[in-house]
């Protein structure tokens, strides 16, 4: 198992959710949320390094699975299957359970569950094709 690997793939899932909860869907997401600026803003280094320690154990284990296929099936194209097929199966059912007992609107679920969707397939592309 390569740790720079797990790395990695925390790090560019990271970015994608700076870019979606910003550029992307920042406002729209805030407002789905009900969730102020300056509640935001509160905690931020604790709440992003918790969602990076998170996202180091998902990586983790997606790269578990890369050990039972053939060194030339990890493409990035198998890896983001992979990656996307976990999130489809085991992410966006949780989320979606939580939401509806939460009330959460449609609208939130797919910001959120799209999100979770790419960055399981990003993480899964960069564990199966990246070889240091």
């Amino acid at each position: 198992m390569n740790y720079l690997e797990i790395l990695l793939a925390a790090i560019a899932a990271f970015m994608l959710g700076f870019l979606w909860y910003t550029a992307l869907f920042g406002k729209v997401w805030q407002a789905e949320t009900g969730i102020s600026d300056e509640q935001a803003q509160s905690g931020m280094a604790m709440t992003h390094g918790l969602a990076f320690l998170m996202m180091l154990v998902i990586a983790y284990f997606i790269n578990g699975g890369a050990n039972y296929h053939p060194i030339e099936e990890q493409t990035f194209v198998h890896g983001g299957f992979h990656g996307g097929y976990t999130a489809l199966k085991y992410a966006l059912p949780a989320v979606a359970i939580h939401y509806l007992y939460q009330k959460k609107s449609l609208k939130l679920f797919l910001i959120d569950g799209v999100y979770v969707l790419l960055f399981f397939a990003l993480m899964g592309a960069l564990l199966y094709g990246l070889k240091f």
